[in-house]
């Protein structure tokens, strides 16, 4: 990788450059007769956390150079990419069955089996944003009527997991303690979340209930979903709802996440490779973003990161300098792959992310894929070649005009990037 300024960005490259304790304030918020415990699972210990599931909250893991896991630097063997001197060398249609060790890489939010049981039951909570602490608080307070995972004790153990949609990644997981041997868990546990108002309101909260299985994989018990755009933050009373079985046509949040201005080029037969003969070069030069949103506090400190798909090994990545409390960072920075041949822009892609560097973890904001968007590569179907029409335009310009710049303003969306391979 390398970085060029403004001045020189349109000069053709040299071949050789290369929690949980309740506030006393806060039962007072809620319209409830009884005061609510305090949750019995603290989130503020990260060892605690990790013991608790092997799904961790992205927010105590650091997204940082020295996260890949074995099967990033396997795929990367495997898939053909070379490297000289920092630069990417891409021979990418060496060997398309790699391809399908990335194809599942987008992160789940379930680990668990959904069909062992029937599901029925209720289940109470209220919801209050305390402007004061800027938190969003969830009270769970029970369950009643579950299904039965153990059938001939006629019980299970039960616990409530929830997380936003669709930043699960970004805030992380909250769940309550598990209870044994019932059907009619009483939690009272508030779950939280530290989140800007104008944020939540962008998002989608689910609430499931599961039941905890030492030695197998725990059972899903239920679920329900709750579109924050649309709720009555002033209603702090307890609401009842029916489970439903897993949402597979769940609800769509709002997706605004500014935009990202960045033009893009085919250099073709510019290299002069042993490996790649006849390859070229694809410049991506991301100028700047606008509108990022505001997930934590008042200002970001955003960065981008690069993948040409479908390599994602921690070689490929390609990141600009992080840029300090703005919303709006100018970034003026190229970033060049090269051993590309023609027919490789049919079935690569190109994975733009932006994030906010914080202290403990970088936070996804938003991102794009330029590519045809087609949902396969090398024949192999894929769920990263998911381009919009507006992205698979841009990639489009850029093949019919070889050696030119083609720009254009596009909007970010949720992508769960597809390098994601943390264990």
């Amino acid at each position: 990788m390398y970085h060029k300024s403004l001045e020189d960005i349109t000069a053709l490259p040299k071949p050789s450059r290369k929690s949980n304790q309740l506030d006393e304030s806060l039962p007072n918020s809620y319209d409830n007769s009884s005061t609510p415990s305090p949750p019995s699972s603290s989130f503020s210990d990260v060892e605690h956390v990790r013991n608790l599931s092997k799904s961790v909250p992205s927010f105590l893991l650091d997204e940082n150079d020295g996260g890949e896991s074995d099967s990033t630097s396997e795929y990367n063997s495997q898939s053909g990419m070379r490297w000289r001197n920092g630069r990417t060398h891409t021979n990418l249609s060496s060997n398309s069955a790699s391809v399908s060790s990335v194809s599942g890489s987008v992160m789940s939010v379930y680990s668990g089996d959904f069909t062992s049981v029937e599901v029925q039951g209720t289940i109470q909570f209220s919801l209050n944003y305390v402007q004061k602490l800027k938190e969003f608080h969830i009270f769970i307070v029970q369950c009643q009527n579950l299904a039965a995972v153990d059938a001939k004790r006629n019980r299970s153990d039960p616990y409530v997991k929830i997380h936003l949609k669709p930043d699960s990644s970004n805030l992380g997981k909250r769940k309550t303690s598990v209870k044994k041997r019932t059907l009619n868990p009483v939690y009272n546990e508030i779950l939280r979340y530290r989140v800007r108002m104008e944020y939540l309101k962008t998002q989608i909260l689910n609430v499931s209930v599961w039941h905890n299985d030492t030695f197998a994989r725990n059972s899903f018990l239920g679920e329900i979903e709750i579109d924050l755009s649309t709720w009555d933050f002033g209603n702090t009373k307890i609401n009842s709802s029916y489970l439903k079985s897993r949402n597979t046509n769940s609800l769509q949040p709002a997706d605004d996440r500014g935009e990202m201005r960045l033009a893009i080029r085919f250099l073709p037969q510019l290299t002069h490779s042993k490996a790649v003969p006849n390859s070229g070069e694809v410049h991506i030069w991301v100028k700047d973003c606008k509108n990022l949103p505001l997930i934590r506090g008042a200002t970001l400190d955003p960065y981008v990161k690069c993948f040409v798909l479908p390599d994602t090994s921690k070689k490929s990545r390609q990141k600009t300098r992080v840029l300090k409390r703005t919303t709006n960072p100018v970034f003026n920075h190229t970033m060049v792959y090269d051993g590309f041949r023609a027919e490789d822009l049919k079935e690569a892609c190109v994975e733009l992310t932006v994030w906010d560097r914080d202290r403990l973890a970088s936070h996804l904001l938003g991102g794009l894929r330029l590519g045809l968007g087609t949902g396969k590569s090398y024949g192999v179907n894929v769920d990263w070649m998911d381009s919009t029409p507006e992205e698979v335009a841009l990639w489009e310009k850029m093949m019919d005009l070889p050696n030119e710049w083609v720009e254009e303003v596009l909007p970010l969306r949720m992508v769960t990037a597809a390098k994601n391979t943390r264990k």
